[in-house]
């Protein structure tokens, strides 16, 4: 679950359920892999901490807190265009 975000001049405990649809319906297991190590790269690179991610058919649901600096604006804008840089695996599997 969420903690509390301690800083030299605050604390904070913002926590974010963004919803991500998609146009359509293209989640599988590799997908699903690909997704979850770019949010685990995210989460090692900004201050950022994935507490849930759930794909639901069409849509993602990401459960997620983060310090005060990152507007939820920038939150989605950084998730999205990281995410849209990856591909995953198409390789014919045997």
């Amino acid at each position: 679950m969420s903690r509390f975000i301690h800083k030299s001049h605050n604390v904070s405990v913002l926590v974010y359920d963004l919803v991500c649809v998609a146009k359509r319906v293209v989640f599988d297991e590799a997908v699903e892999s690909v997704l979850r190590a770019v949010c685990l790269d995210i989460a090692l690179r900004f201050e950022i901490t994935f507490l849930e991610i759930r794909l639901d058919g069409d849509h993602v649901h990401f459960l997620l807190q983060s310090v005060p600096t990152y507007s939820p604006t920038k939150i989605v804008t950084l998730i999205k265009s990281l995410i849209a840089r990856q591909e995953p695996d198409c390789t014919p599997r045997a």
